[in-house]
């Protein structure tokens, strides 16, 4: 504390002075002498201002105390005149500035002192209270004007600082988040990878970005997330800070593209698959025919016997050969194309070559040399897209010319350290080194306007490099083309892919159980009963709202098989009636579908039912569906 004596007569200055020191408050003030205002060379920022009054013109003595006011910081100092005026003259001085008039010398420095400290450190206070207020008003209008959602938690997970944007991605506002965690906000096995992740970025401290995924618990929706995190340390502690990027929409795009460019290569190729499909429904129909009209006649020499065999395994072979393309038709067009795990490339390969054969035998001699190699970690749907889209270019870069003379070899083997590689070779047209830099480039094509979209070998691209793997091209012109894909091998040891479940062995000739079947086709309804009759005890109807009459009536049936889509109540629908009327049987219904699915009859499929069984199936898979119900 400072006490500063303006034009104080020296013998009044030692009173003053003694006085200070007197009192406890006063041992530690520095008391200075001045002889006038104007040596005090800045502003006085605290303390006592002590100035003398030696009689005289009063309006001199005010205007002494005015300069002194001015040369003060008024709240945290005192302004004290000794002076002898009577009562009127002191308060035209306190109009002036003065804080107090006392008589010289003056007495009670030290109680004068205590309470200057006392405004001083209360002022002190407030000062940074309202700083503290203001620097907390300006980070949360700092953090509100991000866009992107943003969170700090500290090194027990919890949140202590976020958004506007964050509290509305969570749905509550900021006093309903902050000191809380993930688990009580968010499912269990998403709040555990949240805080495995954080916790990665704290150990590490290094910087983090990651794919997540966030679901609303009243709502069952689910997001998709890009968190950047990155640690900082503050008052001797560790945070973590991350900022949050929605991606769903443009995942939801990029599938929607995918699917299209998939559809878009298969639409290329229509008139081929309607050939392969063709070609056996053929002899099919033609072998059925004879079938029928041999059964016909009274009865069958030894002679027809083995001829009635032959037409039914030719029949049989053709049945199949069609569903191998259908089936390869719904890989293609199928919209799961999240679901990863190990991918069989060989079936992936040969489900490609199925759907563009018909376009390769008339266009070019195929050589294909295929060796066994590993499963490799990835989607089967994308990587038949990979192929598929390979073959198709390798089909468009031929030249118009004898079959005999274009060629397309397909090469899988396994590589170098394990990895699996798969090459598609053409000898047509090929491509300058300046074609060749921009091949992958999104909307590059060297067709003609309305020929080509330019996203097929980037999309190629895109998905290979999901897969962990490369693609490499090599070309010349007149000379042809070779596509390479190079994808790393699962480890020995890993399982088959999950995408189907694993079901009971083929059922045992025992007791029928009883099977109610639920399929708007009659004809399905009879083959099911015509193909199992030895082993269930099969009823069949073609209404499901007949079969919850039928259930509601106190009838019991060991499984129930309910197809998907149906006019009037869908599967869905029954399933859900069923849950209401007979809870105890929903686990023992499965559903069957053709194939037909909307993403409302998907999304249902994962989360009501046992199983699902595609269409057209043999006996035994059938067999073994429906023991995978029985209770």
């Amino acid at each position: 504390m400072l006490a500063t004596l303006v034009a104080v007569p020296a013998a009044v200055a030692v009173e003053v002075e003694r006085g200070v020191r007197a009192s406890g408050a006063g041992q530690s003030c520095h008391v200075l002498c001045v002889t006038g205002a104007d040596v005090i060379a800045a502003p006085v920022e605290e303390g006592l201002l002590i100035t003398w009054d030696a009689g005289g013109a009063l309006e001199d003595v005010l205007e002494g105390v005015r300069r002194l006011h001015a040369l003060r910081v008024a709240s945290r100092t005192q302004l004290v005149v000794l002076t002898s005026r009577d009562d009127a003259q002191a308060q035209a001085l306190a109009e002036a500035g003065a804080d107090e008039c006392v008589a010289s010398p003056g007495q009670g420095w030290g109680t004068r002192l205590a309470a200057l400290r006392r405004r001083l450190e209360a002022e002190t206070g407030e000062h940074d209270l309202r700083a503290l207020r203001r620097t907390s008003a300006f980070l949360r209008s700092a953090l509100d004007a991000v866009p992107e959602p943003l969170f700090v938690k500290d090194r027990q997970h919890r949140w202590v600082a976020m958004n506007s944007a964050f509290c509305r991605v969570m749905g509550h506002p900021a006093e309903a988040l902050l000191g809380r965690s993930d688990h009580e906000f968010v499912p269990a096995h998403e709040a555990d990878s949240f805080w495995r992740n954080d916790e990665q970025v704290f150990r590490s401290g290094v910087p983090d970005e990651s794919e997540e995924t966030l679901t609303d618990r009243a709502t069952g929706i689910s997001r998709v997330l890009v968190t950047k995190k990155a640690t900082f340390s503050g008052s001797g502690e560790t945070f973590l800070v991350g900022i949050i990027r929605d991606v769903t929409d443009r995942k939801r795009l990029e599938s929607q593209l995918l699917l299209a460019e998939r559809m878009a290569s298969v639409g290329t190729l229509a008139a081929g698959v309607a050939h392969e499909i063709n070609n056996p429904l053929a002899y099919v129909s033609s072998n059925l025919a004879y079938v029928r009209d041999l059964l016909a006649l009274p009865a069958l020499s030894e002679e027809q016997l083995p001829e009635l065999r032959e037409v039914v395994a030719e029949a049989l072979d053709g049945a199949a050969r069609v569903c191998a393309i259908v089936r390869d038709l719904r890989t293609f067009a199928r919209g799961d194309e999240e679901r990863h795990g190990p991918v069989d490339v060989t079936r992936a390969v040969e489900g490609a070559l199925r759907l563009v054969r018909n376009e390769l035998t008339h266009r070019a001699r195929v050589v294909c040399t295929m060796e066994p190699v590993p499963p490799v970690h990835g989607n089967e749907v994308r990587l038949g897209q990979v192929v598929l889209n390979l073959l198709v270019n390798a089909l468009q870069a031929l030249p118009p010319r004898p079959a005999e003379e274009n060629r397309v070899r397909v090469s899988l083997r396994t590589g170098r350290a394990g990895q699996v590689e798969l090459e598609v070779t053409d000898n047509g047209t090929g491509m300058t080194p300046e074609v060749q830099r921009r091949i992958f480039d999104p909307f590059f094509t060297t067709r003609p306007v309305g020929e080509g979209t330019g996203l097929g070998l980037s999309i190629c691209h895109t998905l290979v490099l999901a897969m962990g793997g490369r693609i490499e091209v090599s070309s010349a012109l007149d000379w042809g083309t070779t596509f390479r894909v190079v994808l790393p091998a699962l480890s020995v040891g890993t399982v088959a892919s999950p995408e189907s479940p694993v079901l009971g062995s083929t059922v045992a000739l025992v007791e029928r159980r009883r099977l109610l079947l639920i399929d708007d086709e009659p004809s399905v309804g009879n083959s099911v009963t015509r193909l199992v009759r030895d082993v269930y005890e099969v009823h069949s109807v073609q209404d499901a709202r007949e079969a919850l009459r039928r259930l509601s009536t106190g009838e019991r049936f060991d499984a129930i098989l309910c197809d998907l889509m149906m006019p009037g109540m869908s599967g869905m629908d029954f399933v859900e009636e069923l849950e209401r009327l007979a809870p105890e049987l929903v686990r023992r219904t499965g559903l069957m579908t053709g194939g037909a699915f909307t993403a409302q009859a998907r999304e249902f499929v994962g989360r009501h039912s046992r199983g699902l069984l595609e269409k057209p199936f043999e006996r035994e898979r059938l067999c073994d569906f429906v023991e995978h119900l029985l209770p």
